[in-house]
């Protein structure tokens, strides 16, 4: 399903007026060390797989669920990577305007689940598993910028640090 029920719902009663918003980012790695991606429908760029929390449901269910929707595979989540606001306003093709806080998990393929991906819903083009180092192009910004807090988070739990990331006063910690 591209947008819940209940933002439509909202949008019913608010219009085009900002909606802030909670989301999740997951970054999936198989055990070959390769990462799920999908290219979305409406941008036609490759993406990690992402979505917006339902009222009441718990981030890490959150992203379990929109990974089956939206590529077929069963994960199941290892770490929180980081939880950051999003000071971009995105408006959206019909005048909805929406900002996120997003929370990334790390996750792997659940034992004895589904690993073969499959294209799920309406929102992909096309998923697969991608060696980190030769991703498809062209990626989203949003993905780009997700990676990047991957990488620190993945440096410094090497480190022994595994804290999630998270933004203050402008700066990644």
């Amino acid at each position: 399903m591209a947008t819940p029920d209940f933002v439509l719902n909202l949008r019913k009663r608010i219009g085009h007026e900002l909606l802030w918003l909670n989301g999740v980012t997951a970054f999936v790695e198989d055990a070959d060390g390769r990462m799920l991606m999908g290219r979305r429908s409406d941008t036609g760029e490759w993406a990690l797989v992402y979505g917006i929390n339902e009222p009441g449901e718990q981030p890490a269910d959150t992203v379990v669920r929109e990974v089956k929707e939206e590529t077929g595979i069963d994960v199941e989540v290892t770490d929180l990577v980081s939880v950051i606001s999003s000071d971009r306003i995105i408006t959206y093709a019909n005048g909805d305007r929406t900002q996120y806080m997003d929370h990334a998990f790390l996750c792997r393929p659940r034992e004895g689940g589904n690993v073969k991906p499959f294209v799920g819903d309406e929102e992909s083009l096309a998923v697969g598993w991608f060696d980190p180092e030769h991703l498809p192009e062209p990626l989203a910004a949003s993905t780009v910028e997700r990676l990047g807090v991957l990488r620190t988070y993945l440096d410094a739990k090497r480190r022994g640090d595994a804290h999630a990331r998270f933004v203050t006063q402008g700066t990644l910690r």
